[in-house]
């Protein structure tokens, strides 16, 4: 079972862990922000003197299997075996592309996640979910793979800039909507503004311990942890789409997207009730502005949403909602429903 650990001495704590795993040889891969800007608040942990340090390009465009290989690689000409231990120092592309990179070597070492981004401590660091994209599809290579330790510390989110803040703070959001109203509350009225970083740092447990324990019912995403999926069909065909067309945006802008075309199929299919779906929208039009789409790329993100890993047979699968903490997995619409809340996504955001 994955340990998740809120870190109030980070140095303390990271030697405790790397000492806590028994293992032979220590890699690190950090990405190149990370290298410059997190990995010098390790420099006070003894273990790490002695490491073999991987360091990727940074950015999604990157969680690819050229730098997945460039790991192995690296790995194989340092002596790794598979009583070695990986330390991914990062956001969700390192812990995803490093996760992955642990799960097939050697047919699996051990491997702690460090997210140095809100997003990758709520939600890539957690779960087990590792892998790279491929053929311009996201995460459409991977495995269940989960790391013995997750440390989170707040120290790494005073590095962050407000995008970075705001990429992380939709899946909390989506976290929060998925399991209660109080949740919701009280996200939708934290002062993004004017950050309070040891509040957000409990805010951030919170959701860590919402997503750990659908994980834990459902660790291979049969069932529950389906409820996870809420805004991701959608903001994976935005992901993707933008991608495509050169115009990467960050995750968690995509999901946040997502949620507003799918909290309003959950309106249309499920009855959620159309107040709680226009709040949710005001919040997120007034943070995460627009993702420009115009009616001609209706088809292509329908048929991008259509590749998704989820789907079963000809269906597009949503995860939707019949009230704040009540999910209904599974759910299929039709072409036009779909064109219909992508017509409300664009009504809501100005475009």
């Amino acid at each position: 079972m994955q340990q998740i650990i809120k870190s109030s001495n980070l140095s303390n704590d990271v030697e405790k862990i790397i000492k806590n795993i028994r293992h032979d040889k220590l890699f690190i891969v950090t990405d190149e922000q990370t290298h410059v800007h997190c990995l010098p608040l390790l420099e006070m942990v003894p273990s790490l003197r002695e490491t073999v340090e991987i360091v990727i390009p940074a950015g999604d465009t990157h969680k690819t299997l050229e730098n997945l290989s460039k790991v192995w690689q690296m790995l194989t000409l340092n002596g790794a075996t598979r009583h070695s231990l990986l330390v991914n120092l990062g956001g969700g592309m390192v812990t995803d592309l490093g996760g992955f990179a642990a799960a097939t070597f050697k047919r699996g070492i051990k491997y702690i996640n460090i997210p140095t981004t809100l997003l990758g401590a709520v939600d890539a660091a957690v779960g087990g979910k590792t892998g790279i994209n491929f053929e311009g599809f996201k995460n459409e290579i991977g495995a269940f793979y989960p790391s013995d330790y997750v440390i989170i510390s707040a120290n790494f989110f005073r590095t962050l800039d407000q995008r970075a803040i705001l990429s992380g703070y939709a899946e909390m959001l989506k976290h929060a909507l998925i399991h209660s109203a109080a949740d919701w509350e009280k996200l939708l009225l934290f002062p993004l503004s004017d950050i309070d970083y040891k509040q957000l740092n409990e805010l951030v447990f919170r959701s860590v311990g919402i997503k750990r324990g659908i994980v834990e019912k459902d660790p291979y995403e049969k069932n529950i942890r389906k409820a996870l999926n809420l805004g991701h069909t959608t903001g994976h065909s935005f992901e993707s789409f933008a991608i495509s067309s050169d115009t990467p945006v960050p995750h968690g802008y995509a999901v946040a997207w997502g949620m507003i075309v799918e909290l309003y199929l959950s309106h249309r299919i499920c009855n959620f009730p159309k107040e709680k779906l226009l709040k949710t929208v005001r919040f997120i039009q007034e943070h995460y502005g627009a993702f420009p789409i115009t009616c001609d790329h209706y088809e292509t993100l329908y048929d991008i949403a259509g590749h998704d890993k989820k789907n079963v047979g000809k269906h597009i699968n949503f995860t939707l909602l019949s009230e704040i903490g009540n999910v209904q997995i599974d759910q299929t619409t039709s072409k036009e429903l779909f064109f219909e809340a992508l017509d409300f996504y664009r009504d809501s955001v100005g475009l």
